[in-house]
């Protein structure tokens, strides 16, 4: 299991994740809208759903519906 990061992340991109993972599993570039977890190395601690500013991060089996294609788009970020 793993965190998700979903469309409240698009138009913020608040780096305030990036700062607390303690594996620095949240990763994204300049030609990205959102951050993304890396699956593969995400611990499922939840710091960063809990500094989240807008309420972007998910863990998976939460992700509420209309974002679920966020779920594959975070994988695939990795690939």
């Amino acid at each position: 299991m793993t965190y998700v990061i979903a469309q409240p992340c698009i138009g913020t991109k608040d780096a305030s994740c990036v700062e607390v993972c303690p594996v620095d599993c949240i990763h994204s570039d300049d030609d990205s809208e959102i951050y993304h977890i890396n699956p593969a190395e995400c611990i499922d601690c939840g710091v960063c759903a809990e500094v989240c500013p807008v309420e972007a991060i998910f863990f998976e089996d939460d992700l509420p519906e209309q974002w679920a294609s966020f779920k594959p788009r975070n994988a695939d970020y990795f690939e």
